[in-house]
């Protein structure tokens, strides 16, 4: 299972349209993605494509949270996801 950690950039945390932009880029992936606040157990890890699990994760700016996935590509999915992650998307 490949694992990436990432710290949230958006000033406003992973809501609304950091949420957004994060989830619709989840779900087009050709493998599924887990993520959940670092130091949570895998077992209690969300749908990475699901708005709402991202928002209610209450993850602010600076909060560390661990992306998991698993199968052919994983490695690049998460690759590009830690990078949306750490992105200020309110500073564009």
């Amino acid at each position: 299972m490949a694992e990436r950690k990432a710290i949230i950039g958006s000033r406003v945390g992973l809501h609304a349209r950091p949420a957004a932009i994060f989830a619709e880029a989840a779900a087009e992936l050709p493998v599924e993605v887990t993520i959940a606040l670092e130091g949570e157990p895998a077992d209690d890890a969300m749908d990475a494509s699901s708005i709402l699990s991202l928002m209610g994760l209450g993850a602010e700016y600076g909060t560390a949270v661990v992306l998991r996935s698993e199968g052919e590509g994983a490695e690049a999915a998460l690759d590009q996801l830690v990078a949306i992650l750490e992105t200020d998307h309110d500073a564009e």
